[in-house]
């Protein structure tokens, strides 16, 4: 057999959170694998680099790397909620980080798989003055991120939308992760793309779950234990600035200029993407 490397970077989406086995995590990229192979000419080499709480700066400086190391022929790179979710959140260095990354693999010849991702205060359910701060970080990431994978020609997940957004099923306790069954939407949405590909020669990932669902008690203590340990750790660093745009939000909506902050963001992304495009041109001298 013909061994075809596929290589997984990212946070704890790609690391498999919500979708425990034993005492490891699986996750969609693992649940791709069987099909990308079509068990007689092809075999697959799977090596799974995301941590959970990885940004982007993670992904350039640490994950690529290694990943570039292994000569991957498949790689995905779904990252960019943990940026949002930080008070050092910059989308100009988003978009240079992830256009490096991408053109890495690209230059390699490797077929890139990207998606772009729902927004975390939508799904924790936030108050709206909360939520719209956070949603218009994520609209950003994501339009970068759809401008990105068309330049380099990568395989495009549109995972921001769909009915599974607000199927409750899809979801683990913590309401950020995928539980198994979202995680095997994700690898089955992968699959039908990379089949029109023709990447993935293998059979389409199962829709049904393996497992059955964790019950109520056992999702409240795992919130009880490590979900608050992980809370906790991203509202020391987020809480502080969010609460300041959350202020912002309600002085321009007071203001009936709300408008502006939605174009200011706007206008910082085409801003990112415009310098990306000014560097790649030659030096006019």
């Amino acid at each position: 057999m013909t061994p075809l490397r596929f290589v997984a970077l990212g946070d704890s989406l790609t690391e498999g959170v919500g979708d425990p086995v034993g005492e490891a995590w699986r996750g969609w990229a693992a649940l791709l694998v069987d099909g990308l192979s079509d068990g007689q000419d092809t075999s697959v080499e799977f090596t799974n680099l995301a941590v959970s709480g990885a940004q982007t700066r993670d992904v350039l400086e640490r994950q690529t790397p290694a990943a570039l190391a292994l000569g991957p022929d498949v790689v995905s790179v779904v990252i960019g909620v943990n940026d949002t979710l930080r008070c050092t959140f910059d989308i100009h260095a988003v978009a240079a980080r992830l256009d490096r990354v991408y053109a890495a693999f690209r230059a390699q010849d490797a077929v890139l798989l990207t998606a772009c991702l729902p927004d975390p205060g939508a799904m924790l359910g936030l108050p709206g003055v909360l939520a719209r701060p956070l949603a218009r970080r994520q609209r950003a990431v994501n339009t970068v991120v759809h401008a990105l994978s068309e330049r380099h020609g990568a395989v495009h997940l549109h995972a921001a939308e769909g009915a599974w957004l607000t199927d409750r099923a899809m979801w683990s306790a913590d309401r950020l992760h995928p539980g198994e069954r979202g995680h095997r939407q994700l690898a089955l949405r992968f699959h039908a793309l990379l089949e029109q590909e023709g990447i993935a020669t293998g059979d389409t990932p199962s829709a049904e779950p393996e497992f059955p669902a964790p019950t109520r008690s056992a999702s409240l203590w795992w919130l009880a234990t490590a979900g608050t340990g992980w809370v906790a750790r991203r509202c020391t660093d987020l809480l502080p600035q969010l609460l300041t745009l959350a202020a912002a939000e309600v002085r321009h909506r007071a203001r009936g200029t709300s408008a502006r902050l939605d174009l200011s963001a706007s206008h910082a992304v085409a801003s990112a993407l415009a310098a990306l495009s000014a560097a790649e041109q030659p030096d006019a001298a």
